[in-house]
């Protein structure tokens, strides 16, 4: 007798769609260091990465700053 499989759903990543293009620039060394960051632990996505990155401490300072009643 075969055992039945259930395939579960792909979960999807519930994100917006971007509209909005943000560009910055950095200098040589800041390059230089991006990349080799990027090539030592293979960041498939280098938009994802600095996005991420980015996001992840705008909401940790945010969390730091957020007002506290005592």
């Amino acid at each position: 007798m075969k055992k039945k499989t259930t395939k579960e759903p792909i979960k999807q990543r519930t994100t917006s769609t971007r509209k909005n293009r943000v560009a910055f620039m950095l200098n040589d060394e800041e390059m230089k260091a991006l990349n080799r960051f990027i090539t030592t632990y293979k960041v498939k996505n280098k938009s994802r990465f600095v996005r991420e990155t980015l996001m992840t401490v705008i909401l940790k300072k945010f969390e730091e700053d957020h007002p506290t009643l005592f």
